[in-house]
C-alpha cells in the first residue's frame, strides 16, 4: 500500500472516530435529533469511503477484507436479524 493510500485511510478513520464521539456526546445530552441524524449520515458516508478504499483493486486482499470486518464490528455492532426492517436485507441474511 502506498503512503498516500495509507494516509487517506487513516484520515477517514480519524474522522469517523471524531463523529462517533460527537454522536455519543449529543445522544447523552439528549440534544436535537436533527444534529444526531446529520452526524449519523456523515458517518455512513465516511464508512462507505473507507470500505471503498480498503476494497479498491490496488489494496484488495484477504487482509483488507478482514480489516473491513473488524472496522464494521467496532463502529456498527451486530444487529439482531429480527431487527432488520428492509425485506431485501432479510433475504440476504437468510442466504448467508
Amino acid at each position: 500500500m502506498k503512503k498516500v493510500e495509507l494516509n487517506n485511510i487513516l484520515d477517514l478513520m480519524d474522522e469517523i472516530k471524531k463523529l462517533d464521539a460527537l454522536l455519543l456526546l449529543h445522544s447523552s445530552m439528549g440534544q436535537d435529533d436533527f444534529m444526531i441524524s446529520q452526524y449519523q449520515s456523515k458517518k455512513v458516508k465516511l464508512m462507505a469511503e473507507l470500505i471503498d478504499a480498503l476494497a479498491s483493486p490496488k489494496i484488495q486482499s484477504e487482509q483488507s477484507f478482514s480489516l473491513i470486518q473488524k472496522i464494521l464490528g467496532k463502529f456498527y455492532p451486530q444487529i439482531n436479524d429480527r431487527d432488520l426492517e428492509d425485506e431485501s436485507f432479510k433475504e440476504i441474511v437468510a442466504s448467508i
